[in-house]
């Protein structure tokens, strides 16, 4: 078989990639080494997860509403039904996709394909044994981190895939790795009525995340959510003893030991690109396992591109998305190139947390002189009526031209907020701009015209002193 362009994974980076190309007349071809289309994000990863976390929400939303007077009775949680409903998303949303690549005339192998060499690929699992092609785009997603010393040959231990398929609620689990997967599954799972502890080996949850927006998000797990948070700690060993699991811990105050039913590992993802035959191409590999490429997502071989996780950090499904696109574009001759100004990223815990553009943090690491204005949502009309006030809207500003640089969010809806600044930032917006945009009352997303006030001294709810 010979393809005109064949793009290796069927995930959401790879099917934007042929879906675009195939609109434009070219013939595509998807190699994918699951049944159906979607890669991680969507048959074990974003959706799923996301699906699961409506149900931790409700859960909660009907806790809170104690305080207004109005009481449920303890949730009843039958576990195959949730699971079967999180199912029928992934199957609708899969299907969806397996039509609209036939509507396309996209053809899809269901395989597993290795590089033969710059032309080729070799197909197991199928009734083709080789696919040769003018072109190839790389769409092999990540996989979770493995630790060795982890890996003691029981079901009881799991990756974020495995907590996923939600064989069941046990009475305690561990979650190793205070990350957003780690932090959404322990939300989930906390929901279902699971005492569950996180340990970290970093001073804070969230590593790597903005302090201001990670704190209403840390005292809310402390409150109830989470039974322990064990910080600057790192799992010594762990071990099965009948039904549960012995975890020897080390912390700033020595080792010690718990028993839990179920441990989840949770230390991150790695770019799936070992095995693929990539030694029998031109292409360049980084020390972390990412292929090096162009703006245009080229790889040092003029036959291969790549994208998403595989193409390197963030590893979110919405930057492969553009990339694919990207890489489509410029093989069809278009002036394409992956530049964009801001990268939003969500956590989906409750309060959920978003952020885009420059981080505070990074301000300082980069030496930039900016300017950090804060909007409490105590102030927030909406927020207030939610029940939800902890949560915070920061701008960070270039204090000489007043355009807007990054935007942090924590509270409800954070990640449907952010992407009003995500465009604010691409179009190269100042404060003024955001400002003077009439935003709905009382809605969440006032919060943002409301910080820009805050940085021009005019905002109504908070009192400061007018820039001059």
């Amino acid at each position: 078989m010979h393809s005109q362009l064949v793009v290796l994974g069927g995930g959401p980076g790879g099917y934007a990639a042929a879906f675009l190309a195939a609109d434009h007349g070219m013939d595509v071809t998807i190699v994918e080494a699951e049944q159906r289309l979607g890669g991680t994000c969507l048959l074990r990863g974003c959706i799923p997860s996301k699906a699961l976390l409506h149900v931790a929400r409700v859960v909660s939303e009907c806790q809170e509403m104690d305080e207004w007077g109005v009481a449920f009775s303890q949730p009843k949680i039958e576990i195959d039904k949730l699971r079967e409903r999180k199912e029928k998303v992934i199957s609708t949303l899969s299907g969806g996709l397996s039509n609209l690549a036939k509507q396309r005339k996209v053809n899809v192998i269901n395989a597993r394909g290795t590089f033969v060499d710059s032309g080729k690929l070799k197909l197991e699992g199928s009734e083709h044994s080789e696919l040769t092609f003018d072109h190839c785009i790389i769409a092999t997603g990540s996989l979770p981190t493995k630790i060795p010393a982890f890996d003691i040959g029981s079901d009881r231990v799991m990756d974020s895939t495995g907590a996923l398929e939600l064989k069941d609620a046990p009475e305690s689990m561990l979650v190793i790795g205070g990350g957003y997967i780690g932090l959404e599954m322990a939300t989930v799972y906390a929901s279902l009525g699971t005492s569950v502890s996180v340990v970290e080996l970093t001073p804070g949850l969230l590593p790597g995340a903005d302090r201001d927006l990670v704190r209403p998000l840390q005292k809310r797990l402390e409150k109830g959510i989470l039974s322990e948070i064990h910080l600057e700690t790192k799992v010594v060993s762990l071990a099965e003893s009948g039904d549960k699991i012995d975890v020897r811990m080390e912390g700033p105050n020595g080792e010690f030991n718990r028993q839990f039913d179920r441990v989840l590992v949770s230390v991150g993802r790695r770019p799936n690109t070992t095995g693929l035959g990539l030694e029998n191409t031109k292409v360049k590999v980084s020390e972390r396992g990412f292929i090096e490429h162009d703006d245009q997502m080229r790889t040092a071989d003029e036959k291969l591109l790549v994208i998403g996780d595989a193409a390197g950090e963030p590893m979110l499904a919405h930057k492969a998305t553009h990339e694919g696109k990207v890489a489509a574009e410029a093989l069809l001759g278009q002036p394409a190139a992956f530049d964009k100004m801001a990268i939003p990223a969500v956590v989906f815990t409750d309060p959920e947390i978003a952020w885009t553009g420059i981080t505070e943090e990074e301000a300082k690491q980069q030496g930039r002189t900016v300017e950090v204005n804060r909007y409490p949502w105590l102030a927030s009309g909406r927020a207030l009526s939610l029940g939800r006030t902890e949560g915070l809207t920061k701008v960070i500003v270039d204090p000489d031209t007043d355009r807007v640089l990054g935007v942090g969010i924590v509270g409800t809806n954070a990640g449907d907020l952010i992407s009003e600044a995500t465009l604010a930032i691409e179009m190269g917006c100042t404060t003024r701009d955001i400002a003077e945009t009439i935003h709905p009352h009382p809605t969440l997303s006032e919060t943002i015209g409301n910080v820009a006030e805050v940085f021009l001294g005019t905002a109504t709810e908070i009192y400061r002193p007018r820039r001059k």
